[in-house]
């Protein structure tokens, strides 16, 4: 899904940031570990939602794995548990991280039209 036809930066950061919601939520998928791409059939990605726990990949915080605590759609970003950075005054504030810097290794699957949608209609 493309949200512009130009191959220009500049307009695609806007149609990126003046996309309405509905649109939005396509912004937030993230690639599979390998175990589930096998799982649901060489599916190689999926939109994150709130309780799926993901691998960080990039960053400062590489390696991580956390739960995620909330997904940000205005912004198109995660907030995954454990993932926080300590301000001047020594709080801890959630460090918000892109879906494609993260790797989905367990999903929830608590709602049940997303576990048929991912096993096709099997579940």
């Amino acid at each position: 899904m493309a949200l512009s036809n130009s191959i220009q930066p500049r307009k695609q950061r806007k149609a990126r940031y003046q996309a309405p919601f509905h649109l939005r939520t396509k912004l937030l998928g993230a690639p599979l570990s390998p175990e589930l791409r096998e799982k649901y059939g060489g599916r190689r990605s999926v939109r994150v939602v709130q309780g799926d726990t993901v691998l960080v990949t990039r960053g400062d915080f590489a390696g991580d794995e956390g739960l995620v605590d909330m997904v940000d759609v205005r912004n198109a970003k995660l907030v995954v548990h454990g993932v926080a950075i300590t301000k001047a005054d020594g709080t801890e504030k959630p460090r918000k991280i892109d879906p494609s810097n993260v790797v989905v290794t367990r999903l929830n699957l608590k709602d049940r039209l997303r576990a048929e949608r991912l096993t096709g209609g099997k579940a």
